[in-house]
């Protein structure tokens, strides 16, 4: 088991939810591209992974109330289906700065675990497939990989397809 120890001695809320909650993970630092159009593809190519098995955490408003959707860097988030998943009927993506102030994480190291409410989640469906999944640990440049089980149970996402493309 990895410890919740990152560069520096501390962990990241993150880390140390997954450490808390005594699950297996692994922890991967890659050098962050300022430049780069996505964080995730940008995640995964350096880190060498299929861009399916790293998943991105977005926010939307579901009829008003803020939701996670977590989907596949390779696809993007289908806000019909998040909004109909989360038992909404409209959904759009949220402000960044809301997204940042609810979670506590800056965009692009926004983590679906750790974070500093505990809001809706819905997972796609496509982790289901997979022996390990990446996500944010909760900074740039900082990828948790865990089982998708332990994720969806850190969470307590719904599993659902929200994914498009």
């Amino acid at each position: 088991m990895s410890t919740a120890k990152t560069k520096g001695g501390k962990g990241t809320p993150a880390t140390v939810a997954a450490a808390k909650a005594g699950i297996e993970y692994t922890l991967h630092t890659y050098e962050v591209d300022a430049d780069a159009a996505s964080y995730g593809e940008a995640a995964a190519d350096a880190l060498g992974i299929p861009h399916d098995q790293i998943f991105k955490t977005l926010l939307a408003e579901v009829d008003g109330n803020l939701t996670v959707g977590v989907v596949p860097v390779s696809a993007s988030l289908d806000l019909k289906a998040l909004a109909a998943a989360a038992g909404g009927k409209k959904a759009r993506m949220a402000d960044p700065r809301d997204a940042e102030r609810a979670t506590g994480y800056v965009v692009g190291g926004i983590s679906p675990l750790g974070q500093r409410r505990r809001l809706p989640t819905v997972v796609d469906a496509s982790v289901s497939a997979l022996g390990t999944v990446y996500v944010s640990a909760g900074r740039r440049g900082l990828q948790i990989e865990l089982v998708p089980a332990d994720l969806v149970r850190l969470t307590g996402a719904r599993v659902a397809v929200i994914a498009r493309g």
